[in-house]
């Protein structure tokens, strides 16, 4: 892990990004695609109750995954398992080739948290070119890279204001925007539309397809939002620590005669019977 250079005044100490990787080399032709992220058998326990049981799913390379399902249904559970930072997770969780949280994949994967990490008495700039020297960006460079980070979130105009003196839905994008300079392989990022008014969740929306499609991207989004859905290539649909479903928007509304994914999530509910108690493990809670 690199070591971090002196932080620059401000409260709390926002986690640093890695430094940028080279995209792998696609595979050759005729071979699949190694999944981005492949969990077969995935459990978390706490306690004595299941936060995620036995989830088996592949997330494809390139591709805008959408996680859904209420508040308390496991998904940051499974984001954190994800990004390697949750404890006693049992099965099988590969990223991007590797086992979850190996030190290898920090430098490949970006996280964005649902509460912003950025410094609050410096500048949207000041926060980007500084995670650039983190991330170990040219100074040559540097200027280049932070302005397409800010005009990617479209914030631009807001670039020399204090991120303590912009919006939730800003210091959210400042947040996004210091991801972006790491040019991440695999960007997974935890209900990034929330408090975002309707022309910004559908700026935010186009840019995670472009990322996906003209740089090779791989997004994990979470939301509770069902009518995010349909802007998503690949859903996982998860209720009380368990995986309803894994298709695509268009799939999932044929297979359960839906007109919508809300609908198709309801049917799939009651088609399974899943439980509205807690599951417990090794006695009453």
């Amino acid at each position: 892990m690199m070591n971090k250079p002196r932080r620059p005044p401000g409260q709390g100490s926002p986690a640093p990004p890695q430094r940028p990787q080279a995209h792998p080399a696609a595979p050759a032709a005729g071979r699949p695609a190694v999944p981005a992220v492949s969990a077969r058998d995935l459990t978390v326990v706490r306690g004595s109750r299941t936060v995620l049981d036995g989830l088996t799913f592949d997330v494809a390379p390139a591709t805008v995954t959408g996680l859904l399902g209420p508040s308390g249904s496991g998904k940051s559970t499974l984001i954190r398992a994800i990004v390697g930072t949750q404890a006693k997770v049992t099965g099988t969780l590969d990223v991007l080739g590797g086992p979850a949280g190996s030190a290898p994949l920090r430098s490949r994967l970006g996280y964005v948290t649902q509460a912003p990490s950025v410094y609050a008495d410096l500048s949207a700039r000041q926060n980007l070119d500084y995670f650039a020297a983190v991330l170990g960006i040219p100074r040559r460079d540097r200027d280049r890279a932070v302005a397409q980070a800010l005009d990617d979130v479209d914030l631009a105009s807001h670039a020399d204001d204090l991120a303590g003196n912009l919006s939730g839905g800003q210091r959210s994008r400042v947040s996004l925007a210091v991801a972006l300079l790491g040019a991440p392989e695999l960007l997974v990022l935890d209900e990034p539309t929330v408090g975002l008014d309707p022309v910004l969740r559908r700026d935010l929306w186009d840019l995670f397809h472009r990322l996906a499609a003209e740089r090779g991207t791989t997004l994990l989004i979470s939301s509770h939002v069902m009518d995010e859905a349909d802007r998503c290539e690949h859903l996982l649909l998860v209720r009380e620590g368990t995986l309803l479903a894994s298709d695509s928007p268009h799939a999932l509304r044929t297979r359960t005669g839906s007109d919508t994914i809300e609908d198709a999530f309801l049917n799939l509910v009651e088609s399974t019977g899943s439980p509205s108690r807690e599951r417990h493990r090794g006695g009453t809670p």
